[in-house]
Order: structure tokens, then sequence, then C-alpha cells
């Protein structure tokens, strides 16, 4: 879809397929500018163990305090104001979940489908949606460098169908692009048989906000980081009270200051 395309209708390929794609929605200079922000970390980097996170693959976390250009990628108006329409049906806010980059070099080989949503185990009724996932492309996505395996539709399927090889799709897209999807929807990482071009995505992911984020934002990008930060990224972070009272603390080296918001610590 291009990024002139409505709310209303991106909001209707997710809710039908389970996935869209953004096309040029950055440009290839912002792209730069996070590949340069994250080459450092890539480059000491060490790759994958096992076949999930990959042995010719390197994920580095923490990107709201490594990288500048990708906070401004977790809070892009569009990225959010989907995100908040997505999810309003199962919580009152959401929050940032997961932040990481992910390269996957020449003999990489296909990744497993699952469902992101996994990480909570069993326990959430399969109607809630958990979350809402974005990757962006900061090199072009193809099927043969790694692009992205997704099964449209199957975030209503039963949770043990196995999909045919020809309900497997690649998100092939042009960097400056982004991948939209569902914590329910089948996916995974693709092979990369190339012979020596790497593919760099920027995964940035949002949650229910009463759900513990699968990165602890406050060790990834603590205080004395989070403290120059924009306030509503600190916000999405988690730095702040939801529902009303989820979130709150009492600080352990003040007297008579009790039950406070993390917002309280920037003041």
């Amino acid at each position: 879809m291009k990024c002139s395309e409505s709310t209303q209708n991106i909001l209707e390929a997710l809710e039908t397929d389970g996935a869209v794609i953004i096309d040029s929605l950055i440009s290839k200079s912002i792209t730069s500018e996070i590949t340069d922000e994250l080459r450092p970390y890539l480059d000491a980097c060490p790759r994958g163990m096992n076949d999930f996170s990959g042995t010719s693959t390197k994920r580095v976390g923490a990107l709201m305090a490594r990288s500048v250009t990708c906070r401004d990628l977790a809070l892009h108006p569009l990225i959010n104001d989907l995100c908040a329409k997505y999810l309003e049906e199962f919580t009152d806010g959401y929050q940032l979940n997961f932040t990481q980059a992910i390269e996957i070099s020449p003999s990489e080989t296909s990744q497993y489908l699952h469902r992101d949503r996994g990480v909570w185990g069993g326990y959430i009724n399969r109607k809630i949606e958990t979350q809402f996932s974005t990757i962006w492309a900061i090199t072009d996505f193809t099927k043969t460098n790694g692009a992205t395996c997704l099964v449209p539709g199957s975030q209503i399927w039963d949770k043990d169908r196995v999909p045919l090889e020809n309900e497997i799709v690649y998100a092939e897209m042009s960097a400056g692009s982004v991948l939209l999807y569902g914590g329910s929807i089948l996916h995974g990482g693709g092979s990369n048989t190339t012979e020596s071009e790497d593919r760099l995505g920027v995964f940035i992911h949002y949650c229910l906000s009463w759900l513990r984020q699968e990165e602890n934002q406050y060790l990834s990008c603590p205080p004395e980081i989070a403290k120059d930060l924009p306030p509503e990224l600190r916000e999405l972070m988690g730095y702040s009270l939801v529902s009303p009272i989820l979130g709150y603390f009492s600080p352990h080296d003040k007297k008579g200051v009790e039950l406070v918001s993390p917002k309280h610590i920037f003041e």
C-alpha cells in the first residue's frame, strides 16, 4: 500500500490478511542514518546460536538507547495512530514491547513459522489481539536475502493448523518501507541464499498496556538515558501510569513520597 492510503483501508487489510506493507514510508537518507547508528553494535554482535535466533543472523536490542533515528520510528504518527485503533478494543492504552535490529546474512536458513503472541504462553484468549508489530526495511527485502515469510489469514486459523507451501508469501519491500502485522499471524525470518547480501530490518513492536513487555525497557534504556528522551517516548516505553495505577512506584530514597507515577523521576 502507499503511505497515502487511508487508515481505514490499512486496518481493513490487517483484519483480512493479518499483515500489510506500506511502501516508502521513510526516505533512504533515514535508512542510511539508522545503518550508521547501528553499525558499531552490529559489528560487535555475535551471531545466533540456534535455528530460531539464526546461526548467520545478528540481533541488537535497546534501540531507544542506541539509535536517535529509531526513536523517531517508534513515535511515527501514522504507526501510532494505526496501533491505537488496532488495539483499542482490548486496552485503554499501548506500550513499546520490543525493539531489535536484525541482520540476516548469507547462508542463513528459514526461521520456523511462529506467532509472536507465544511469548505470553497460551494464557491469553485468542480473541484478544496482544500486539501491533512493525518491521522497517533498512535495506531492500527480497525472497533471496531473507524477506520475512508470512501466512496471510493465519491469524484466525486453529492454532495447530500447518500451512501448505503455497500459502506462504514473502514480505518483499524496498528500503524505507514497513511491514505491519499482528501478534497472531504465522511468520518467520526467511533464508538468505545470496552470496554477499545482508538484509537489515528494524523491529519495533507495541503491545497492550497491561501486558509485561518482551524487552525490559527500563533496563535497556534506564532513567539516566531516558531523561533526555521526549516525554511522549518515555511514556510509550512505560515510564507512566495506565489503567489508572499500573506502574506506580515509591521512591526508595525519599521520605514522604509514595505511590507516584514514573514521570515523577523526570520532574
